[in-house]
């Protein structure tokens, strides 16, 4: 499945498959540190978009916020169709 940048905002890092037979590690891309950086900012403007006062969309901090909270819309799009294609693997493999 193919994952959204949004404008200047990295995609999540794939994951490789594990030799030693443990969970996948990440083999490229940001780091962990980088991508909680990401989901802060998301969340703080998730926040500024609820509850500031008098919010101009277009002007000052509110382009930046908005674009935050569609980037985060995206990410949760792409994690919820991963899940519902893992769904319906466990799916075909209960059948």
């Amino acid at each position: 499945m193919a994952k959204r940048i949004m404008a200047g905002h990295p995609a999540p890092a794939p994951r490789g498959k594990s030799t030693s037979g443990t969970a996948p590690t990440i083999t490229d891309g940001p780091s962990a540190a980088d991508l909680l950086e990401n989901r802060l900012e998301q969340l703080k403007s998730l926040l500024w978009c609820c509850y500031s006062e008098g919010i101009d969309w277009s002007h000052g901090d509110g382009p930046k916020h908005l674009e935050n909270v569609i980037w985060l819309a995206a990410d949760m799009v792409d994690q919820a169709a991963e899940l519902h294609q893992r769904c319906l693997g466990e799916r075909a493999g209960q059948a």
